[in-house]
């Protein structure tokens, strides 16, 4: 998930910055956390830091101060459902490589379908945050089932429940898993089976690298 974003993304792309942000936010606040047990890493630590414009140590900048934009209401829950349906797709499999699957999520309309709207907008994708939690090479998220399942697919079943706000917004809400071997091939720069040819990048990686090319 974040390897993709990091090494195939532009190298200014949100996507790709947005997780080197969070990156750095963790770091900050895991050395932070054990600076009075291990002072003298943490310390080592921080001052290693690239991107610290100040240098003073650990101890003279403060303690954790997380700021409240990361607790965006109904996120943890999105992530959450989302790794519950990744976990009933990856262990249907039995071990199988993810990226040489496609996934078809399929929730009846209601909160766990807005919120997997939240991490993917369009209907199918591969490059959605969805797909990148889901680790298979193509993610379409439906309202209802298709009507035409293949014979080789799986289709697994489950549920989750939505707690929000302390409680007061609570929704158990069913979902299907459909995974099944996807038809393109192996893109050679991302890995994932999302080119229509082995020896051809697939078209995001085809368009970072025109991106590389012009400046």
């Amino acid at each position: 998930w974040l390897s993709c974003r990091l090494y195939c993304e532009e190298a200014k792309d949100p996507k790709r910055r947005s997780c080197q942000t969070v990156l750095a936010e963790a770091l900050d606040i895991v050395v932070r956390s054990f600076a009075p047990i291990l002072p003298h890493l943490a310390e080592e630590v921080f001052q290693y830091i690239p991107y610290k414009k100040d240098s003073e140590g650990v101890f003279r900048t403060g303690w954790i101060n997380a700021s409240s934009a990361w607790k965006k209401p109904g996120t943890e829950e999105a992530i959450e459902g989302a790794c519950a349906m990744r976990d009933s797709f990856l262990g249907s499999i039995s071990g199988k490589n993810a990226l040489e699957y496609e996934v078809i999520i399929v929730i009846e309309p209601g909160l766990l379908f807005e919120l997997m709207e939240a991490l993917q907008a369009e209907e199918t994708s591969s490059v959605s945050q969805l797909n990148e939690i889901m680790m298979a090479s193509q993610t379409t998220l439906l309202s209802e089932l298709p009507k035409e399942t293949p014979a080789d697919a799986n289709v697994i079943k489950g549920t989750f429940l939505i707690n929000l706000e302390g409680g007061d917004i609570c929704e158990q809400s069913s979902y299907k898993v459909i995974a099944r071997p996807i038809a393109k091939a192996k893109c050679p720069r991302c890995r994932r089976y999302t080119s229509q040819s082995s020896s051809t990048p697939c078209p995001r990686c085809l368009k970072v690298l025109a991106g590389k090319g012009s400046t």
